[in-house]
């Protein structure tokens, strides 16, 4: 009702739906006559960044544009009820502060970036209270279920979705922020309920290509918070624990695209509930933090008018500088086109697309850095290689995302410290200090198989678009071969891995298999190849004991209490909306009652499996996999299998620990001061090693002869001695970018990273780290399929 009293400067649109339907939305809120002309707003706001086609001049006396992003996080659930009392004080024509602010500013308040997670949370919660809350910390309505209201639908942190936009909510808000460009953008959050407010300005590390004002102007919104907390008496803290490094986040993200980004963080989250009890035995309300949030986006306003025409003119000088290449050392990125490339390099340029990153071919030679050795060496750019330039509206970002090793000034941070777009991609790149020219980027072929029926098909195992395709036709119940060597038919080769789609094995099809492959093959742009006889060049012939069936695999996953919900969600994701491919969940407490006879692949992923520590469930697992089953483990549930009796893997000993024993029993001395500095020599918050692999076996069939991995702990594993294949391991100098712990990068060396042990008919993969890591981590998809399917 409220908003039909405030028309005229007030805008509600709805921007898209999330994964369980429910809409998202946006509000805009400004002057009456700024309401009027809000579209020629947004257009010169774009001339401003020299990010419209038209090259018109811009009107630099323009609107500063600030946007509230609300409860990201669902059950966070005060910041989304302050962003319904900030619009309306906003919007109020009472209000003379706001009237004020309005002249100059278009505020855009997106109310709740999380509506599934926010109404799972509240509705758990509205279960479990009564008439009246209780405070104490231990009573059931502070105690959320699993997966609990944080995450979206399929359990994804969507505050660490920004750049890599693999969730429907991000690509569809992302669009609408490209859209408008703010000068200054906060992501409303909640912490802990013991923890006081937090504001900026941010802690170190800030990434190098943070400019000065961009710094400086956080100690001005955080002074004036400051003002108005102090007037309250309420206790709050800046600098500390939130960095501005990672490039993901709803502070970092607009940063890196020439706003000023901040996080505000609210003691509270899914414990707080209406009302809880505290560490110093306050009662903190949900009144209390509403108010919070409240002050804070209205003081935000507030700077942000008063300083609207500079904020507008460093936000022109920002994409100036850029389009001069004035951003960073290296000016030119180069990515080789390989064919067997060919997938994750459209992917990656997917990936720039939706961040509106501006590429293209080009040619000339230039000394350039290897990604893969970390040398400098002369590069010839070819005809189809990609070139990214840094003299781009965008370049900042261009910069964070492609830098092969950027400089940490702290190495205590909130996240990753690596994640180089070339390493999670898989890709052959350098980084060069020289400018190449850049044209427009060639066309991409479109694949129209033809053809008609004939002895059989092949199809390149070389990426998640052959892997969908694949799993698009075990669904349909057309059989499928693997070759286990490479070969050679009709003068082509073929790699390991390669699929063989034959008449023989699929007679009931007829004449519609030739149509059924080419339609899936079509619509995932995916080209088979014809072959008129099974008699093969070089290599084994189709009919070979070396040729194996595919097998349509049963898939099924433990989830539930004790697994890492995001772990979860991201081997959910992968199958439900990359491979889309069934997987059936189970929960963890129900292990016992799977029927494991209609079970081929059991995927574990990161958590604690209580059910492991059972022996009756742990030798019936044990069975399952001695008769045909499979395995697979990520991270944690490795740590888990590797204690089984009948695991063959072990963990590696930390051989400077039990040197330094040994030697000197009598360790220095050291400072509570440095506690956490010295914790960190065994640590790595995430950090980019490349791994030596065995090319030939099943698990690495479509990846080059290394893999990219992104280490995220401290535990490393001895080599398999028998029993096992060792796939994937960590030599000497293999780091490449990140901060590694001293003794945690001597201790990984010789470490197993991926492996395969054998028991009975059956097998358990051993993946170490997360290859569907925030499922940005693109190098690792085709392996998880590898672990399912080959």
């Amino acid at each position: 009702m409220w908003l039909h009293h405030f028309r005229g400067r007030v805008k509600l649109e709805q921007y898209g739906e999330t994964n369980e339907h429910r809409p998202l939305y946006l509000a805009f809120i400004a002057s009456e006559t700024n309401m009027q002309n809000l579209e020629a707003i947004r257009l010169n706001n774009l001339r401003l960044a020299n990010l419209t086609p038209d090259r018109a001049a811009p009107i630099e006396d323009a609107p500063v544009i600030v946007w509230l992003s609300y409860n990201v996080h669902g059950n966070e659930a005060s910041s989304s009820e302050a962003s319904m009392q900030a619009l309306y004080e906003l919007a109020n024509p009472a209000n003379t502060k706001s009237l004020e602010w309005l002249k100059n500013t278009v505020i855009i308040i997106d109310p709740c970036l999380n509506p599934d997670g926010r109404d799972r949370y509240v509705n758990w919660y509205n279960m479990m209270v009564g008439a009246n809350y209780n405070p104490r910390v231990d009573s059931r309505e502070h105690r959320e279920p699993w997966p609990g209201g944080r995450t979206n639908h399929y359990n994804f942190d969507l505050n660490r979705d920004w750049v890599w936009q693999t969730q429907v909510e991000s690509r569809q808000r992302l669009a609408q922020y490209h859209r408008w460009m703010p000068q200054v953008h906060v992501d409303f959050h909640e912490q802990g309920f013991n923890a006081p407010y937090y504001f900026a300005p941010a802690a170190q590390p800030f990434h190098d290509v943070i400019t000065p004002f961009q710094r400086d102007f956080q100690f001005t919104i955080g002074r004036n918070h400051a003002r108005y907390f102090d007037e309250k008496g309420w206790l709050y803290f800046t600098r500390e624990i939130f960095d501005l490094f990672y490039p993901s986040y709803g502070d970092t993200y607009p940063v890196y695209n020439g706003a000023i980004g901040m996080t505000y963080e609210q003691g509270g989250s899914g414990a707080a509930g209406l009302g809880v009890i505290n560490e110093v035995k306050d009662t903190l309300t949900l009144v209390d933090r509403v108010a919070h949030h409240f002050t804070t986006s209205l003081s935000t306003v507030e700077v942000s008018s008063q300083h609207a025409g500079q904020l507008i003119k460093e936000f022109r000088n920002y994409f100036n500088n850029a389009v001069k290449g004035s951003v960073g050392d290296y000016k030119t990125y180069i990515i080789r086109h390989h064919d067997r490339d060919a997938e994750r390099l459209r992917a990656f340029c997917a990936l720039l697309d939706k961040n509106g990153i501006r590429y293209g071919n080009g040619s000339g030679t230039a000394k350039a850095v290897n990604y893969h050795t970390g040398k400098e060496e002369t590069v010839t750019v070819g005809a189809n290689d990609i070139l990214i330039s840094n003299a781009q509206p965008r370049a900042a970002l261009v910069q964070v995302l492609m830098e092969p090793q950027p400089r940490l000034a702290d190495s205590l941070t909130y996240d990753i410290t690596a994640w180089a777009l070339p390493y999670a991609y898989g890709l052959s790149a350098y980084a060069s200090k020289q400018a190449l020219q850049v044209g427009l980027p060639k066309p991409v072929d479109t694949v129209h198989n033809q053809g008609g029926e004939l002895y059989g098909y092949i199809i390149r195992w070389q990426g998640m678009r052959s892997a969908r395709a694949v799993a698009q036709m075990l669904k349909q119940g057309i059989r499928l071969r693997v070759a286990e060597k490479p070969f050679m038919v009709h003068g082509q080769n073929y790699a390991a891995g390669s699929i063989i789609i034959l008449k023989s094995g699929n007679e009931k099809l007829g004449p519609q298999l030739f149509k059924k492959v080419a339609a899936i093959c079509n619509a995932e742009q995916v080209r088979m190849h014809l072959v008129s006889t099974g008699f093969v060049d070089e290599g084994y012939d189709f009919g070979s004991s070396r040729v194996h069936t595919l097998k349509a695999a049963r898939v099924g996953m433990v989830t539930g209490e004790g697994i890492n919900s995001n772990a979860a969600g991201e081997v959910w994701h992968f199958f439900d909306k990359e491979l889309n491919y069934p997987i059936s969940l189970f929960n963890s407490t129900d292990v016992a009652r799977i029927n494991w006879s209609e079970l081929d692949v059991l995927i574990l992923p990161d958590g604690n499996y209580r059910f492991l520590q059972d022996k009756t469930q742990a030798t019936q697992l044990q069975q399952w996999i001695a008769a045909g089953g499979r395995v697979v483990a990520l991270e944690s549930a490795v740590a888990q299998l590797s204690k089984m009796e009948w695991s063959v893997l072990s963990l590696k000993k930390d051989p400077e620990a039990d040197s330094a024993d040994k030697k000197n029993p009598y360790l220095p001395l050291k400072t509570f001061a440095a506690r956490e500095k010295e914790q960190i020599t065994q640590y790595t918050p995430g950090s980019i090693y490349r791994v030596d692999v065995d090319s030939t076996h099943p698990l690495m069939f479509g990846l080059p002869a290394y893999y990219y991995t992104l280490k995220m702990d401290d535990v490393v594993y001895d080599y398999m001695k028998q029993g096992g294949w060792n796939a994937g391991y960590i030599k000497k100098d293999n780091q490449l970018a990140g901060f590694v712990g001293y003794r945690l990068k001597k201790k990984l060396i010789d470490g197993l990273v991926f492996g395969t042990q054998n028991l009975g008919r059956g097998a358990i993969v051993y993946l170490t780290d997360d290859v569907l890591f925030r499922n940005f981590w693109e190098n690792g998809k085709l392996m998880m399929a590898n672990a399912v399917f080959q």
